[in-house]
């Protein structure tokens, strides 16, 4: 067993531990593949008995099944997960959270993560646990630099691979894969905002600590410093959401990120949500001349994957209510979600293209508070563990 040295360390100088005997602990858990390609930490007993103190849920019960690979996700397994990630323990109420607001979403659990497409969970933290473990909801907001942010979204990755055998080139299949395949968790600005929180959008409380999953194919930066013209900046989301590259099926949905500034333009211009969302939508369109040119301007009959119109089991894409020339990329307002997050210093936003339901509510699932009993003590060793 190695101990971490916990007494003070002289000025400029690290604790002391027992570096070799760290290092192969590293190396004992790379060996099984139980890592994202990055070191993880050691789990003990004492280490899990801390995560599972945080819930109320027995250790056995399953958060989360993928029955076409006939394997499911117990809460033990989550919180081993989750310690190896880098998580403190008063994260796993989040975590666990997370998982519920990914079977509620639906399509994590039916072989979506092991597509060639490369789809990742997007989570997004709202509410006062955001402020209780330190999530970053402004500057950098998809960036480094944040333990909350970086292994929440990381302890999901570890889970997908140790638990349901999700590893590159195995079963998952994905041909280049997104960033967000190591962590993707975000914090919404609600104190930034000059619109309600999202969850309260979808029926939840004021206060309410939730966490809401999206499975996202890319986050693409939206530059608009210069304008403030709100219907200007409309389009020019709308244009990056309708680019030709996302058009995989006959229809697509997405998340607006709006940096502040740009929600608080549109909110100066009497805008709410809906306007935006609908404006988007009445926007976000492109030509039949235009995905001719690339080769999508018909659907398959069978599963309305895009198709050039002289394919064999082409016809044409619908577009109901719009011009003949003109195709919509999202069937409702409702397929488009809008939240706020970022630094309140400059016109920048994202466009998330996700992989979800074109419409209907988002996946947004309660954070339970911790019971009253007190954690167990934590002693970081390095001792062998079994994912």
């Amino acid at each position: 067993m190695t101990q971490l040295d916990t007494r003070q360390a002289p000025p400029g100088e690290l604790p002391r531990i027992d570096a070799a005997a760290l290092r192969g602990v590293q190396e004992f858990y790379a060996a099984q593949r139980w890592t994202d390609g990055l070191p993880v930490m050691p789990v003990t007993e004492s280490v899990l008995a801390g995560f599972l103190a945080q819930t109320s849920r027995a250790p056995g019960d399953v958060v989360f099944r993928m029955p076409h690979l006939d394997r499911s996700c117990t809460v033990r397994s989550a919180a081993i997960n989750a310690a190896m990630a880098g998580c403190l323990p008063e994260y796993f109420p989040v975590v666990l959270a997370a998982w519920d607001a990914l079977t509620a979403e639906g399509y994590a659990g039916k072989g979506i993560w092991q597509s060639t497409t490369g789809t990742a969970p997007l989570l997004l933290v709202n509410g006062p646990v955001r402020e209780r473990i330190g999530l970053n909801s402004r500057g950098n907001v998809f960036g480094s630099g944040f333990r909350a942010n970086a292994t929440i979204g990381r302890a999901v990755r570890l889970t997908a691979i140790n638990v349901f055998g999700l590893h590159p080139h195995e079963l998952d299949q994905a041909t280049q894969g997104t960033p967000a395949k190591y962590t993707c968790c975000i914090a919404e600005n609600e104190e930034d905002s000059p619109w309600a929180p999202f969850p309260v959008d979808h029926g939840f409380p004021a206060g309410t600590s939730t966490v809401t999953s999206m499975l996202v194919r890319s986050v693409i930066h939206v530059e608009a410093r210069h304008t403030t013209d709100p219907e200007q900046l409309g389009r020019d989301l709308a244009g990056t959401l309708a680019r030709t590259g996302a058009l995989v099926h006959e229809t697509i949905s997405g998340c607006l990120v709006l940096g502040p500034e740009h929600a608080h333009l549109f909110a100066a211009a009497g805008w709410s949500k809906a306007d935006v969302r609908q404006f988007v939508f009445e926007h976000a369109v492109n030509t039949r001349a235009r995905l001719a040119e690339v080769g999508k301007d018909a659907v398959s009959q069978e599963t309305r994957w895009r198709l050039p119109a002289g394919h064999p089991d082409a016809v044409p894409g619908s577009a109901d209510g719009a011009p003949d020339d003109v195709v919509p990329v999202l069937n409702s307002p409702e397929a488009l979600l809008v939240v706020v997050a970022g630094a309140h210093n400059a016109g920048v936003s994202a466009v998330a293209e996700t992989f979800g339901p074109r419409g209907g509510p988002p996946a947004v699932a309660l954070v339970q508070d911790p019971p009253d009993a007190p954690s167990a003590e934590q002693t970081p060793t390095a001792q062998e563990g079994t994912p």
